[in-house]
């Protein structure tokens, strides 16, 4: 059982550090609005969102006031759009995608995840549909987003989606170039995706999902930073990284246990059941909300210096200990993101050369994400996208483990100019690319990278 007076008290506590629920998701499955007519399609699944999450923007303000904990955004997640557009013809895709942004508008949500196609092992016509539709679709609407599945740990890696995506991704920044190629941050390419993630642009309701189900992604980079802080400072500094990843993992459960109340208050207030709490420490631009700022706490000078993938790999397994013992119902992706663009510390190493995006992708391998919010020089070759895409995508299938990409090469962009996206997204610089050009041949041969032998352990 919740124990709610201590909740409270720690909300109380945690007023001035940060702490936010950084996002309320409502996933909602329109499988039932699927038709051969894209006009009844359209008028159906506009019908239900703003039946089914009319209620949602209300219910966080409610519980707002109640708490005192802001709930930054609200979302909704559908079914992959891929499997609504089955049959469909091209120009399907973008009414589709016209009635999400159009229906999203008019009940308050701010972003809507679910535009989704699953190609671990081929690509359908209507994954070929949701694909190609891609640049228009992100260009034209304001909170549509989109996710791709490359690969998986059973299936390998579809090495011939990764090459179409590496194209796809350059699509979507030149269409998108007056917004320095923003469109592409609308977009994450996964290996092992998650069902119930519920932070963008990665969401979707996967099939073994509810009909209707409230999920919440707690945020709290500020709360462990000054968790350590007042540690470090109680103890003069003589303390041992076991202690520290001790006292991340007790903030988790608290942050845990609060963001699970709100979230259940959510669910109860719109009538839809709750699902999961995503306690990921995802940063924001704040100074003082960054994942980079706890990585300093724990003994690293330069963010990218030697040891930052073992400081990560401490900040991940402790919150997931955490947040796992603190509630039957954690899920999502749970752990640490590293979005360089989102998170001011992560930023200004770059900028400075400290954080390469080799140490960074060594880094991905025990985060909770991937190649998140990185800024690339506008002329990257589409076959070195894609082979940055496989990289990360082969960590996630060897390591049996969630990775993304969510790149953006800056059209007209080069490498140390800084670019400003606003809001959550933040700003930074473009990172150089070693050896651009220079994966052509192997990204041609495509076919599919097979799944590592521990796949076969049923």
């Amino acid at each position: 059982m919740l124990n709610t007076d201590e909740i409270l008290s720690t909300i109380q506590m945690l007023h001035a550090e940060h702490l936010d629920v950084r996002t309320v998701t409502l996933g909602l499955n329109l499988e039932d609005c699927a038709g051969h007519d894209v006009d009844l399609l359209c008028r159906k699944v506009g019908a239900k969102i703003r039946a089914r999450a009319g209620r949602l923007v209300e219910a966080c303000h409610r519980v707002d006031r109640k708490y005192g904990i802001k709930v930054t955004n609200k979302r909704l997640a559908i079914s992959a759009a891929a499997t609504l557009l089955a049959g469909h013809g091209p120009g399907a895709a973008m009414a589709l995608a016209e009635t999400l942004d159009q229906a999203a508008a008019e009940v308050g949500i701010d972003f809507v995840g679910g535009f989704t196609a699953l190609v671990h092992k081929g690509i359908t016509p209507s994954d070929a549909l949701v694909i190609d539709s891609l640049p228009e679709v992100l260009s034209r609407t304001q909170r549509v987003c989109a996710s791709v599945n490359v690969a998986t740990r059973r299936a390998g890696v579809n090495m011939d989606a990764v090459r179409r995506m590496g194209r796809q991704i350059r699509a979507i920044a030149e269409a998108t170039a007056d917004r320095h190629g923003f469109g592409a941050a609308k977009l994450v390419v996964f290996a092992n995706i998650p069902e119930d993630n519920p932070f963008m642009a990665g969401a979707y309701l996967g099939t073994g999902e509810p009909e209707a189900v409230i999920n919440i992604g707690v945020s709290g980079p500020g709360v462990v930073s000054s968790a350590l802080r007042r540690k470090l400072e109680l103890a003069g500094g003589d303390l041992r990284l076991d202690e520290l990843a001790e006292e991340i993992k007790i903030t988790a459960f608290r942050v845990t246990r609060a963001g699970e109340l709100i979230g259940r208050e959510v669910a109860e207030a719109t009538g839809v059941p709750f699902g999961i709490v995503d306690l990921s420490l995802a940063p924001t631009p704040q100074v003082g909300d960054s994942i980079g700022e706890i990585l300093t706490l724990l003994g690293l000078d330069r963010i990218g210096a030697p040891g930052s993938t073992a400081a990560i790999a401490l900040l991940n397994d402790a919150v997931k200990k955490g947040g796992a013992f603190a509630s039957t119902s954690v899920g999502g992706l749970s752990g640490a993101f590293i979005p360089v663009s989102e998170d001011a510390a992560l930023a200004a190493a770059a900028g400075a050369g400290h954080l390469t995006l080799d140490k960074l992708e060594a880094m991905t391998s025990v985060c909770s994400v991937g190649l998140d919010m990185v800024l690339l020089p506008g002329d990257t070759p589409p076959e070195t996208i894609a082979a940055m895409i496989a990289d990360e995508m082969a960590i996630g299938v060897i390591n049996n483990k969630t990775t993304a990409c969510r790149l953006i090469p800056v059209p007209g962009g080069k490498a140390g100019d800084v670019v400003e996206f606003g809001g959550l997204f933040g700003s930074a610089p473009i990172m150089p690319v070693p050896n651009s050009g220079a994966s052509a041949r192997f990204i041609a041969f495509g076919g599919r990278i097979p799944a590592p032998i521990q796949s076969l352990s049923n």
